[in-house]
């Protein structure tokens, strides 16, 4: 069955582009980074004027691990001070927050900051936001394979509604509309599960710059597609 898309329920961003932003303007890499988190608000807002519903960032992956300790120190100690400035802002526009990801491996004050955001916004009824942070999506799919099995859930009444109550975004819809700045063409283990049927759009901006009225074209262009989910247009074509 074909169905206009219109307007996306949950759309996930790849927030890619922040190191090359700064490196264009002869700045350390971690000014990219502070460049890019202001760059939040603005985008999260204008996804609200739309009447999206979920929305999820891409902040911090399991393989961002890898990178110098200077750069991942920095990023780590700019993510616990940005969301305890940003959780009463969170707050007054009626935004939930919700952790995508693992604790492991984090500091407590890190940590402590996050359970904070989620509990002071978890009664919130606007936009439902996703930090998926230290985050990485084959593992979270194995991490609730191992549930399943620790729980010895019954093989005959697992389904995919089941499945989706094992994952970090059980709650969420599944992925509509899936955003990735600065050019690159990679889905870099996110949202496996939950992006199977989404739409991709890929952008050359760099993250920082991808402002309102990107957002509005990421939206339009949503809108003129047609979702088949695996079936045929009118006719029978492809």
């Amino acid at each position: 069955m074909e169905t206009a898309a219109a307007v996306p329920r949950h759309v996930a961003i790849i927030m890619d582009g922040n190191g090359r932003w700064a490196e264009q303007r002869g700045l350390p890499r971690l000014e990219g980074h502070r460049a890019g988190v202001r760059n939040v608000n603005p985008v999260i807002r204008r996804l609200n004027d739309h009447g999206v519903k979920y929305a999820t960032l891409y902040t911090f992956s399991t393989e961002n691990w890898s990178r110098p300790d200077e750069e991942v120190n920095g990023l780590l100690d700019l993510l616990r001070d940005t969301i305890k400035k940003e959780t009463r802002t969170m707050m007054r526009e009626n935004v939930s927050i919700r952790h995508v990801g693992s604790e492991e491996g984090l500091d407590t004050g890190l940590v402590r900051a996050i359970r904070r955001a989620v509990r002071m916004t978890r009664n919130n009824t606007g936009l439902q936001l996703g930090l998926a942070f230290n985050y990485g999506g084959r593992q979270e799919i194995l991490r609730a394979v191992k549930k399943l099995l620790e729980e010895r859930a019954d093989p005959a009444a697992l389904d995919e509604a089941m499945f989706d109550r094992y994952l970090y975004t059980t709650g969420f819809s599944n992925a509509d509309l899936v955003i990735r700045t600065s050019g690159e063409y990679r889905t870099s283990n996110f949202l496996i599960w939950q992006a199977a049927y989404a739409e991709y759009y890929f952008t050359p901006v760099l993250w920082p710059d991808f402002g309102a009225a990107e957002v509005d074209r990421a939206i339009e262009a949503y809108a003129k597609r047609q979702r088949r989910f695996g079936g045929l247009r009118p006719g029978g074509e492809c």
